[in-house]
């Protein structure tokens, strides 16, 4: 059971069944401080939505208590919740203005009119949305309509704001930019976010922590760079950013690190982050820009050899697609300064990378289900 402390969210022994046999969440015990960034991010179906709602009051947990600044909320209505929401399809009174919108939180909970307006004129200049309260959403681009959901959710001062998957609407440029907004307001506000997504790049670039969903379990809970630098399961290291797998056997573990044969017979050394013990199967974990082409003078602890089986010309960089111990979904990525100019499809190559760079995962197949 987790301790009560100054967290403003405080999930303890959470779970989640719909049909009162499969648990889609499974066992959840998660705090949030005052002032996080918290991301839930995993695929379809992974149990972030249904933790966010129930967090809301919209679905009522099976087992265990949610609490909000210390105070247990499973029994309290979502409008006595003191929670602020933005949804993906904006939820905005078509037949109201912009300021009508942004009025009716304040009104039903019977604010004076003066303060009514300040507010509303407050959270609009908040928003970049000034000399906009007399438009209906209609009369507002995706975006738009998008700051002013975020405006409506805080223009009550909630203790707490939840977003669930709020830029899925939009397209790449207005999507990027929405993300930064909501960044710039929430480090300008200190407010506390929920965020739930499926975009990995989106949640990178957003967040305070990150905690990864995959089958109604958290499988890690940690900040964006960590997620990406060092995962501590397959599932994690697949989902977060680019990477490489690369199938092997331990032969030998020596304190952080062990020594693993390749599928194709070449060894390698790598840290000891997730390994059953020797002459157990492992995942390699890499990712693509910690590999080097024909490593020549630079710190290499493995070299092996693959085949180049496509190259891509990216601008900044070269993607090429090699077959490496059997993978031939291996991939480098080849900055435009260093050259390469003898890289070629069909061409045999050497590989080299840190082992400290290089992580032993669980085996193939086992899945992982952490806490």
């Amino acid at each position: 059971m987790i301790e009560s402390g100054s967290s403003v969210v405080r999930f303890d022994r959470v779970q989640k069944s719909y049909d009162g046999e499969t648990l889609v969440i499974k066992d959840l015990n998660l705090e949030i401080e005052a002032g996080e960034f918290l991301t839930m991010l995993g695929p379809s179906g992974s149990g972030k939505t249904t933790c966010l709602m129930m967090l809301a009051g919209f679905e009522p947990a099976t087992h265990g208590e949610i609490y909000l600044n210390g105070r247990p909320i499973n029994n309290v209505a979502p409008h006595r919740r003191d929670i602020g929401m933005v949804f993906q399809n904006y939820a905005l009174f078509p037949h109201m203005t912009v300021a009508e919108n942004l009025a009716f939180p304040l009104q039903v909970r019977r604010l004076s009119r003066a303060d009514v307006q300040a507010r509303v004129e407050r959270v609009l200049h908040m928003v970049r949305l000034s000399g906009f309260g007399s438009r209906r959403p209609a009369q507002l681009s995706g975006g738009q309509q998008q700051r002013v959901a975020v405006a409506r959710a805080l223009v009550f001062e909630p203790a707490l704001i939840l977003m669930d998957e709020p830029l899925g609407a939009l397209d790449k440029n207005l999507r990027e930019e929405m993300q930064y907004e909501i960044k710039h307001i929430h480090e300008t506000l200190g407010v506390t976010v929920i965020y739930v997504t499926h975009d990995q790049t989106e949640a990178l670039t957003m967040s305070s922590r990150i905690a990864v969903f995959n089958d109604g379990v958290i499988q890690q809970l940690a900040a964006p760079s960590v997620l990406y630098e060092e995962p501590e399961n397959c599932f994690v290291a697949q989902f977060i950013g680019e990477n490489n797998r690369l199938q092997g056997t331990v032969e030998s573990v020596d304190g952080a690190f062990c020594r693993v044969a390749l599928d194709d017979g070449e060894r390698v050394r790598a840290l000891n982050v997730n390994v059953d013990g020797e002459r157990e199967p492992t995942t390699l974990s890499l990712r693509p820009e910690r590999v080097a082409i024909d490593p020549k003078g630079e710190a290499a602890d493995n070299v092996v050899s693959g085949r180049v089986e496509e190259l891509i010309y990216l601008g900044d960089h070269i993607r090429a697609r090699l077959t490496v111990a059997g993978n031939d979904a291996f991939i480098v990525k080849v900055p435009n300064a260093q050259g390469h100019a003898s890289l070629r499809e069909g061409a045999r190559v050497r590989l080299g990378w840190a082992a400290e760079d290089c992580r032993a995962l669980d085996a193939p197949g086992t899945g992982s289900a952490p806490g």
